[in-house]
């Protein structure tokens, strides 16, 4: 798994790099941070995009959006008292015996 989670950084890398190049492109802001290029363009950050993009795919897959053949099971809590909706999610540890 950390194999995957190198490959991950290093295209999430590469795609930050990218908007920063295409930030720059801009000639009134070409001077200022990343950071004040993104506010001024009023663009998210790639993290608040990819948490957004995370919590739509959960949502899909909660009301059963995807193809019924997928098998992408969530365990749902049923004893939850929420606010407005039934989609609250078991929050399951995981447990390693690492001391062995």
């Amino acid at each position: 798994m950390q194999i995957l989670s190198g490959i991950h950084a290093y295209k999430m890398r590469l795609i930050k790099d990218l908007e920063m190049r295409a930030t720059k492109l801009v000639m009134k802001l070409k001077h200022l941070k990343y950071k004040v290029r993104l506010e001024r363009l009023k663009l998210p950050t790639l993290r608040y995009r990819r948490t957004r993009g995370d919590m739509i795919e959960v949502y899909k897959i909660l009301t059963e959006s995807y193809c019924k053949s997928v098998n992408l099971e969530l365990e749902l809590h049923e004893k939850s008292v929420t606010r407005g909706h039934n989609l609250k999610l078991v929050n399951s540890r995981c447990h390693y015996d690492l001391r062995k």
